[in-house]
């Protein structure tokens, strides 16, 4: 198993991350918990992924930073409310694992993943990509510290060669 959701929670510990706003997602798993035992970062769980912008807008507002966890099925969620990063130019840091790639099962996930880069960035959030275990620590080192150094809002694809496309037969046998 590779160690770069640690990695990430890492990241996130440098960068003095406070927040962590997510809709529960496998591909995540491991960070959550991360975070989740982390007595200095708040998990936020989200009903849906456009609440995370506003949550994180308001993190920062009131002196936090914090970062949103996704799958690329909720970008679409999340395009209009990219617009309040964008107007208010408040720092955005969101990492998304993509589904609808490599190995997909799911049709319904190919049109987001198909979409997702190109709506991120129309909306004004810069893209980042890892598709390899080595590509994620300096990605997410990179999105971060755009956002609360350099005051800009990012995205850091993690592409579903490196998360492993999901297989619920498998998993229910398990």
């Amino acid at each position: 198993m590779s160690d770069w959701p640690l990695q990430i929670f890492a990241a996130l510990e440098r960068h003095d991350v406070r927040q962590v706003v997510y809709v529960p997602d496998g591909g995540h798993a491991r960070l959550i918990r991360a975070v989740q035992a982390a007595p200095a970062m708040r998990a936020v769980p989200l009903t849906t992924e456009e609440e995370g912008v506003a949550l994180l807008a308001g993190a920062w507002l009131g002196g936090q930073r914090g970062v949103m966890l996704m799958q690329s099925s909720g970008v679409g969620n999340c395009v209009n409310m990219f617009s309040l990063v964008a107007q208010c130019r408040t720092p955005f840091v969101a990492l998304v694992t993509m589904r609808g790639e490599w190995g997909e099962f799911n049709p319904w996930q190919v049109p987001m993943s198909r979409a997702a880069q190109t709506v991120t960035e129309a909306m004004g959030l810069r893209v980042l990509r890892a598709d390899e275990p080595q590509d994620v620590a300096p990605a997410v080192e990179a999105a971060l510290s755009m956002a609360f150094e350099g005051g800009s809002a990012s995205a850091v694809f993690l592409g579903q060669r490196l998360i492993g496309a999901k297989n619920f037969m498998a998993e229910d046998r398990q």
